[in-house]
């Protein structure tokens, strides 16, 4: 038996230049951050005993006898890609539901293909699983996706990730001091706004209007280098509160379905209440707001917000890992 566990991820700059139709014209990039919430797959060997050859258990339930029957398609084309295709069980668990902007889905593909590697006595690295699960993802099933969510999924921690016209990917860990990152973490505050949302949706749209908002991209992704350089130096870090406040400005100007009135009224609400900024995660239309907070205003801000659920974290270290390796594999 083999567990894996792949962090979930927060995005705070950038987004959107991971997408194809941005950086096939000029290099995206953005700043993310793996957190201790996570995405566990248990691949299993199927004994004889079981009448079917593979058995999956996610939301649903699948016993079928060759891959092509599979109704998953990330675990399909996840199991043609390693070779593991016989006599396996594949189950899953998730800290956090789908479509809450963490991105899940790229984080389960990343977690999949490492369980199912490791289950065949292969190592892989970080770049590769990143890489291969884009390649599933994106070109395989056209999920009209980035490719923020892998990586960070793959090499954790917090990292720029830069995304070039030829496809390659640079990821360099951004280099700030322990307590620089330990007061960015204790002055972010996180609340789920209840709603989920399928990305795909959004970032359909999104593609469309690349061409006439390039400029506003570019300026999400120069974003990037203030980040870098607020993080760096370590000295004023309430100017990444508003970085995030930028950002959000820009994202929310690119298509409509990104906010709406209600998370609006969330966003605004918070600021009032001491909030620097901050930013919706994910594509957007739901899921977790993000905002930079400075302590003494924390009281008043979950006060502000006490409609909502919050979401305490931690930033995570390490990508993709096994847990889990039993003797018989």
């Amino acid at each position: 038996m083999i567990i894996t566990r792949t962090p979930l991820r927060i995005s705070f700059c950038g987004g959107g230049t991971d997408l194809p139709s941005y950086y096939r014209r000029q290099q995206g990039a953005v700043v993310s951050a793996a957190i201790n919430k996570y995405v566990y797959i248990t691949v299993n060997r199927l004994t004889r005993y079981f009448q079917n050859r593979i058995l999956l258990k996610y939301s649903r339930t699948e016993l079928v006898d060759s891959v092509d029957e599979i109704a998953h398609p990330i675990i399909r084309e996840a199991m043609k890609t390693t070779g593991v295709v016989d006599r396996v069980e594949i189950t899953s668990m998730a800290d956090i539901p789908a479509g809450t902007g963490l991105g899940s889905s790229s984080t389960y593909a990343v977690g999949l293909l490492h369980a199912l590697y490791t289950f065949r006595g292969e190592y892989v690295s970080a770049g590769r699983l990143a890489e291969e699960a884009c390649a599933i993802e994106i070109e395989r099933l056209g999920d009209p996706i980035g490719k923020q969510d892998q990586y960070i999924a793959a090499y954790g921690g917090i990292c720029r990730i830069r995304f070039n016209p030829d496809e390659t990917v640079f990821v360099d860990p951004v280099i700030c001091s322990y307590e620089t990152k330990a007061a960015l973490a204790e002055n972010l505050l996180m609340f789920y706004t209840g709603k989920t949302r399928k990305a795909g949706e959004i970032l359909h749209e999104q593609k469309a209007v690349t061409g006439e908002k390039m400029d506003v991209l570019t300026r999400m992704r120069d974003l990037t280098g203030s980040a870098l350089e607020v993080l760096r130096e370590g000295r004023v870090l309430s100017r990444f509160g508003e970085i995030l406040h930028e950002g959000w400005l820009l994202k929310r100007s690119l298509v409509n379905s990104i906010t709406s009135d209600e998370i609006d009224t969330y966003y605004e609400t918070a600021r009032r209440a001491g909030a620097i900024g901050g930013k919706l995660l994910g594509a957007g239309g739901g899921g977790f707001l993000l905002f930079y907070v400075e302590k003494q205003n924390h009281t008043k801000v979950r006060e502000a917000l006490s409609m909502l659920q919050e979401l305490p974290f931690r930033f995570e270290p390490q990508g993709s890992k096994v847990i889990y390796l039993s003797d018989d594999v």
